[in-house]
């Protein structure tokens, strides 16, 4: 691999502003503001609006649109029709 086209990959800590939740993960995500982590080290600090911790899907907390199928749907509404031409 060639040098200096890749960018840095280290040890980033990411706040889920919206639950108050911390990740420290690997990244490449560059930030200017420090966090110490809990071993005592210092990482850089990217913010985020949404992650694992607070999004409908992971949480459990995602609403069920419906549990109907598409062609279930479709004779739901136009079956009577159907049954009208028929006649």
């Amino acid at each position: 691999m060639k040098d200096g086209i890749h960018p840095n990959y280290r040890q980033v800590i990411f706040h889920d502003t919206s639950v108050d939740k911390y990740f420290l993960i690997g990244s490449t995500m560059t930030s200017d503001e420090t966090m110490e982590w809990e071993d005592g080290n210092t990482y850089p600090v990217v913010r985020l609006d949404i992650s694992s911790a607070s999004h409908p899907f992971y949480t459990g907390k995602q609403r069920e649109v419906g549990t109907e199928g598409r062609a279930a749907q479709f004779k739901r509404r136009f079956g009577s029709i159907a049954s009208r031409r028929q006649s």
